[in-house]
């Protein structure tokens, strides 16, 4: 329970810290935040799986940066359509 608390929280913050460097606007409240931000973690530690081997955490600043990065990618394709 402690693991899907801390999950979604990460995935707030992700979430917003990809709206904010993405251009434009993003008409989502904080559930499609949030959401936007555990997928993106989920996408960032796929591709990250793909270059480096081992896992990456995601409290560690790599896997921060690469669920931002999954996030921002999930973004410009959604808004690409």
């Amino acid at each position: 329970m402690t693991g899907l608390c801390s999950w979604i929280v990460v995935g707030l913050i992700v979430g917003a810290i990809a709206r904010a460097l993405f251009p434009g606007r993003q008409p989502m409240g904080w559930i499609g935040t949030t959401v936007l931000g555990m997928a993106g973690s989920l996408v960032g530690g796929f591709l990250s799986s793909l270059f480096w081997r081992g896992n990456i955490a995601v409290l560690h600043p790599g896997g921060l940066i690469a669920s931002v990065l999954g996030a921002m990618l999930i973004l410009l394709i959604v808004s690409r359509r």
